[in-house]
């Protein structure tokens, strides 16, 4: 039993990685919008596209412990073809899931600290102070200090959302407006942009297998796929039934009442967090501002991090020789380069973009949404047929995996078509 302990204490971490990455923008912003806008609902959709994305992150975590390699690394033994697609994809998103993220963390981290009502330009500045920090903890500490900060922030998200979660349901849905007429018809935009990054875009399961490998590498300990498996799972349960609370918090405060979420990320911050307080009452109120700010620092933090590993490994695999190749692996030497690249182009995304942080982050989600199909297939046939066979994946999985390509595609085609 101990020894059970001590292998799964030096295996935990990534998963709760992938968790905080993904309860930042879909469960805080989206899922609550989504509450706000249908009611419960949406309790039905955000679970389906739990399950059904299940399959293609889990297999970024399978990948790595079976090969010890990334699933970029994959992608490279499915063609050179294949690991362009995915550049393209990297490239074509990574700053605007950046921005929409930073520009989400700013407003929370300006709506905490006050900034804009202190200083002229107080956004701007907020936000380039956040990317700032970000990538010099993610330059001094690696994985080291993003393992470390999720552990705590973790813990914080989890019990305020449960606390907020449960004060919700003991309080009741907040009365409906006179005259309110439930919505006949959902969004077709809003679905997909929800189910986009729910519980986050299939593209960022390479940042699974990425994660995996760097907390072998800081560890050194060797996880048995079992271990690797169960650190994934409860992180993805973890973000999943969080989904759910939010998605009933955002119904129970919202729907019906005539109130409208403002658009700009620090107004959005406050109205989230005033939300909040009315459920909790007003002296909780810096309390679940810090709670939502750190929920949100910790997601920039990963997002980061992630798009820096995968750009930085794509890059090598495309442009050096195999054995230069190996050898930046070992020193990270487009690290540095990758983050600094990423926190520029953001911040330009956001300056470009203003204060409408809706459209930023239903233009990210969409775009994450339209290519998890060709994600999803890459990722299945790397686990079906490239891996030992001991560690691959059960008929259950299997069925599953086509289930869940084949409604990505069919929702992808349908939203070209009628979105």
């Amino acid at each position: 039993m101990q020894a059970r302990l001590q292998g799964f204490f030096k295996t935990f971490g990534p998963g709760l990685i992938f968790a905080s990455t993904a309860i930042g923008v879909s469960h805080l912003v989206q899922s609550t919008r989504a509450g706000a806008n249908y009611g419960m609902a949406m309790i039905y959709i955000v679970t389906l596209t739990n399950i059904l994305k299940y399959p293609f992150f889990e297999y970024g975590s399978r990948y790595a412990n079976a090969t010890g390699r990334s699933l970029i690394d994959g992608y490279r033994q499915l063609g050179k073809g294949m690991l362009w697609l995915y550049f393209l994809i990297t490239i074509g998103s990574l700053f605007f899931v950046c921005g929409a993220v930073g520009a989400v963390t700013a407003g929370f981290m300006d709506n905490l600290f006050g900034i804009s009502a202190r200083v002229p330009n107080g956004g701007v500045i907020t936000t380039f102070a956040l990317f700032a920090i970000c990538i010099l903890m993610l330059l001094i500490g690696k994985y080291r200090i993003l393992d470390s900060m999720m552990k705590i922030i973790g813990v914080v998200m989890v019990l305020s959302t449960l606390v907020a979660y449960l004060l919700s349901l003991a309080k009741g849905p907040s009365p409906v407006v006179e005259g309110f007429v439930p919505p006949e018809h959902w969004e077709v935009g809003f679905m997909i942009a929800l189910m986009g990054w729910m519980p986050t875009a299939v593209d960022m399961s390479t940042w699974n297998s990425l994660w995996t490998i760097a907390r072998i590498e800081q560890s050194g300990y060797k996880p048995t796929l079992r271990q690797t498996l169960l650190d994934f799972n409860i992180g993805y349960i973890v973000t999943s039934v969080l989904a759910i609370f939010f998605v009933t918090l955002g119904a129970y405060m919202l729907y019906g009442t005539g109130k409208v979420m403002p658009e700009g990320s620090a107004g959005f911050a406050h109205a989230v967090v005033s939300l909040y307080t009315e459920t909790m009452g007003h002296w909780t109120y810096i309390i679940i501002a810090a709670s939502a700010f750190s929920i949100m620092f910790g997601t920039s933090l990963a997002v980061f991090d992630g798009y820096a590993r995968s750009l930085e490994r794509t890059t090598e695999l495309l442009f050096l020789s195999e054995s230069k190749a190996e050898q930046a692996l070992k020193n990270r030497s487009f690290y540095i380069g990758c983050l600094l690249v990423i926190g520029i182009g953001s911040f330009l995304v956001i300056t470009f973009f203003g204060s409408s942080m809706k459209k930023l982050v239903d233009f990210a989600t969409t775009m994450s949404f339209l290519i998890a199909p060709v994600i999803a297939v890459a990722n299945y046939i790397l686990v079906a047929k490239r891996i030992p066979t001991e560690a691959r994946p059960k008929t259950a999985m299997h069925v599953l995996s086509w289930m869940g390509i084949l409604s990505l595609t069919a929702f992808s085609i349908y939203f070209l078509i009628y979105g």
